[in-house]
């Protein structure tokens, strides 16, 4: 289940109480008056210009005191580092850019404004289940961009071949595996170097690994919910029912999808169109379906956390409230979405942070990738929507955590290591990590 598309190392975090406290808003605050034009805000992203420039030119169009200036970063890194630079040295700073790590992180690192009472006023304008991915100590510090819907796709000319149900739960995902299995067919895959599979699986069963009590952290790698996922993990591991193919070589990868040997995929709207340039043996056996539930699930439940699911406002921005202004425009105008639509793909940019999402489902499912089973789609990604949650709370040192993470993950899927054992170090090793950072811990 690989949801992002790469983590940054973040620098060093500091103490609690800066993260819970917040860095100010760092800047001059409000420019409404300044001089005699509009206020210009620089908006950096590594996204194709073919995709924001139509965005940016709307917006231009429409407003006079504010105007948007879209500056091209090489990619996720390059943005990372640019960012950095232009706070430390107090100058040139952007005031909007595309996320590039867990907002705690980036806060305890002094890179964000705090927007909380500039935000205020319109969230309202936002679906809820997005708000947790951009805040720290219940404070906002960027504008929600939102979450993609996860659901799952079935090869189901092949579950059909062998008389396998389509799994509504995670234990009947199990015994489909089982079954699979006697015909040398993978219910999923599992890569060796990404463990969001456990991690979205702890936040479905309602779960996190961080909470804030009172002015230190709660670390608990060990809760049920966290052993509930861990041992679906365990099922599909123990009794080889998942292949290990990697994703750091997307050919080959698309490849294996594609070849009948695997059969049920946990995806997200973003990348269905993928599928659909690049499937050539099974265009058109594929089906769109439910999540799998946990057995003992009171309601239908799946995960809304996006690390990636912001619009940053650095310190030093001098105009974080037309900052705010536009970004929220970007992320909840009709308008600005319209404006993503792309002729090529027939494609808007999922407008993951609204309310209302209906306008935009239907150009996010391709023509031929589910074959007879495209109709079924658009109520598959409105119920993922619609029961979309989160608990997840992301702590001041997560980015390191989650590269420790990976490598308990490639140990566990080559059995080396039980998920357990691997919950057990990850509690230690974050609770150590945070003291010797000076961050108050409990666990």
């Amino acid at each position: 289940m690989k949801f992002t598309h790469g983590r940054v190392a973040a620098a060093a975090v500091v103490s609690l109480s800066v993260v819970l406290a917040g860095c100010g808003d760092g800047g001059s605050g409000d420019s409404s008056g300044k001089g005699d034009g509009p206020v210009t805000i620089e908006y950096w992203s590594w996204s194709e210009a073919k995709n924001v420039d139509p965005v940016v030119a709307e917006f231009n169009a429409t407003h006079d005191d504010i105007k948007l200036k879209f500056v091209k970063q090489a990619d996720n890194l390059g943005a990372a580092q640019n960012t950095r630079n232009a706070v430390a040295a107090g100058k040139g700073v952007p005031c909007l850019v595309q996320n590039f790590g867990e907002v705690p992180s980036l806060v305890g690192e002094g890179l964000l404004t705090d927007v909380d009472e500039t935000l205020k006023p319109y969230l309202d304008k936002f679906n809820e289940a997005a708000f947790s991915a951009v805040q720290a100590g219940g404070k906002f510090y960027a504008v929600p961009t939102g979450f993609e819907p996860t659901f799952m796709m079935i090869n189901r000319t092949v579950y059909d071949q062998y008389g396998v149900e389509v799994p509504q739960t995670w234990d009947d995902l199990i015994a489909a595996g089982k079954e699979l299995k006697k015909h040398g067919v993978y219910v999923m895959n599992l890569a060796g170097e990404d463990p969001s599979t456990l991690v979205n699986l702890v936040q479905q069963a309602g779960g996190t690994w961080y909470e804030v009590d009172g002015d230190s952290w709660k670390v608990d790698f060990l809760s049920a919910e966290s052993l509930k996922a861990a041992d679906v993990v365990q099922q599909l591991v123990d009794n080889d029912l998942v292949a290990n193919q990697t994703y750091q070589d997307r050919p080959a990868l698309i490849s294996y999808f594609d070849s009948g040997k695997m059969v049920s995929l946990l995806t997200q709207t973003w990348q269905l169109q993928s599928y659909e340039l690049n499937y050539k043996k099974s265009l058109g056996d594929w089906e769109p379906v439910d999540l799998p539930q946990f057995s003992d699930a009171t309601e239908f439940t799946t995960s809304s956390f996006s690390s990636n699911g912001g619009l940053l406002v650095p310190k030093g921005c001098e105009n974080p409230k037309e900052a705010v202004e536009a970004a929220v425009w970007l992320k909840t105008d009709k308008a600005a979405i319209d404006a993503t639509y792309q002729k090529d793909t027939k494609q808007y940019q999922w407008p993951g942070a609204m309310k209302d999402v209906t306008p935009w489902v239907d150009s996010t499912v391709p023509d031929k990738l589910f074959g007879t089973h495209k109709s079924e789609a658009r109520d598959v990604i409105l119920k993922s929507v619609e029961h979309a949650k989160s608990n997840w709370t992301v702590g001041p040192n997560y980015t390191g955590v989650f590269s420790e993470l990976q490598d308990q993950w490639a140990q566990i899927v080559t059995k080396k290591t039980t998920v357990k054992q691997a919950l057990e170090h990850m509690q230690k090793f974050t609770v150590d990590d945070l003291k010797s950072k000076n961050i108050n811990v409990e666990g």
